[in-house]
């Protein structure tokens, strides 16, 4: 059977990108890879001197702070939980070094494997000064030793942290801008956040804006990003490239929507309790921590194994479950609170009934719920694979009852054409030959004496 497929829209493009290069050569691939080792060593070394003094500084205590101190209440609801301040100490330094740590060595694993690639660098570029920025050890070098005021700031994520990376996501994977208007979105959005930070009481930094501006701005400039690689993705990208987009816009989505959900919970906590259990606090900022750590994964990931790993497969499961555990939590809560409500009235009973009977209610929802949402996305986001999947189990249960050489011939040639959608397609069969055994009854018996 010959396939001969038919030509894309997008087959000029791809034609014209696959002559891109983002090789770094001769003078260029010295002065890059100078950069990099030096940005390293010296976030490196402000890691080393800003550990201790950050140790130290989680010993004293605050009345009213916002950083990872200790006031006296939450003191003692530490000692009520039976741990000490020196572990409160240990822990905190160990989730910071622990962030920095990953996006490290993730970015020394992607600059010794492609080091000559401009685009593998400025990913590298970006996570070692985002890494090195985020943590709090940093910000409180500064703040105890203002003489690395300086030195903190030039490395800090204003100045090379998010503008890295937002010129990095806007550039990924093609290392062009797509669009063209995009690299003055790019560009300027870098110009605005380092002259935002050496120039704090201007209108540069945008907490100086007004209320409006103050959220339609990075609601403009991260839906350019997103635009940007929708764009790509659809009119230019390879289906290699793609694969790469995908692995990345995974792990940002899911890293940046977890950011959100659970810093917009902490915010909302804070309104409303005035005070936040020190517990829960802890548990909630450590996983803003390990969601982020999603970022350097994926980014490693579409690089240099984006080839290993299906995305599509994980990306779908991410859906399905994702789903699942919202809907089945909002149905728990609504369970639990209509049920109260009419126990109440009937036995008046309290809520334990009514907690079991929903979880009973939900145990009992979850396959049936599970199989209907995995049938809906399939048919959503993958309907292509949806129906070729449908069509080849069609055709392997025809393939069983029939008999007719020339009726599954055509049919295979319709599955064929259904499911690949070529130009052409033709089929070829083989005469059966006779078989060894047949040949040697035919011969002549000779009779020996």
């Amino acid at each position: 059977m010959s396939l001969r497929h038919a030509p894309t829209p997008t087959s000029t493009n791809h034609k014209r990108h696959r002559e891109t290069n983002t090789r770094i050569a001769g003078r260029w691939l010295f002065v890059t890879r100078l950069s990099f080792v030096v940005v390293s060593i010296f976030t490196l070394l402000l890691y080393v001197i800003g550990t201790p003094v950050y140790f130290a500084y989680l010993h004293t205590l605050c009345t009213d702070c916002l950083d990872d101190r200790l006031t006296p209440g939450k003191l003692q609801e530490l000692q009520a939980l039976g741990i000490s301040i020196t572990t409160y100490a240990v822990y905190w330094v160990s989730v910071n070094l622990l962030f920095a740590l990953v996006y490290f060595a993730v970015a020394a694993l992607i600059f010794w494997r492609k080091s000559d690639d401009w685009m593998a660098w400025l990913a590298s570029f970006s996570l070692v000064a985002f890494g090195a920025s985020f943590p709090s050890i940093p910000a409180v070098l500064a703040a105890v030793h203002p003489v690395w005021q300086l030195p903190v700031t030039l490395v800090s994520e204003d100045v090379l942290g998010f503008p890295s990376l937002i010129i990095f996501f806007f550039l990924f994977p093609t290392g062009r801008f797509v669009p063209r208007w995009t690299r003055w979105v790019a560009i300027g959005s870098a110009v605005l956040f380092v002259l935002g930070t050496f120039f704090p009481d201007s209108l540069f930094n945008i907490s100086n804006w007004p209320i409006p501006l103050l959220f339609l701005g990075p609601l403009l400039l991260f839906g350019s990003v997103v635009f940007a690689q929708v764009y790509r993705y659809r009119h230019i990208s390879t289906p290699m490239e793609r694969q790469q987009t995908k692995w990345v816009v995974f792990g940002a989505v899911i890293a940046l929507l977890g950011l959100l959900l659970l810093g917009s919970l902490v915010v909302r906590l804070l309104v409303l309790l005035q005070s936040l259990n020190l517990l829960l606090l802890v548990i909630l900022v450590t996983s803003i921590y390990l969601l982020l750590l999603l970022i350097p994964l994926s980014l490693a990931i579409a690089i240099l194994r984006y080839r290993l790993w299906d995305v599509d497969a994980l990306i779908n499961k991410t859906l399905v479950y994702g789903t699942l555990t919202a809907t089945l939590a909002l149905l728990y809560i609504g369970l639990v609170f209509a049920l109260q409500f009419l126990l109440r009235g009937l036995i008046n009973q309290d809520s334990t009934i009514a907690i079991v009977a929903s979880t009973l209610v939900i145990a009992a929802l979850f396959q049936p719920l599970r199989h209907r949402l995995q049938k809906v996305i399939d048919r959503r986001f993958y309907r292509r694979k949806y129906d070729a999947t449908k069509t080849l189990t069609a055709f392997s249960a025809t393939l069983r009852d029939e008999v007719d050489l020339s009726q599954l011939s055509e049919q295979l040639l319709a599955v064929v054409h259904e499911t690949l959608q070529p130009t052409h397609v033709s089929l070829w069969l083989r005469t059966p030959e006779q078989t060894t055994e047949r040949k040697t009854r035919l011969l002549p018996r000779i009779d020996e004496e």
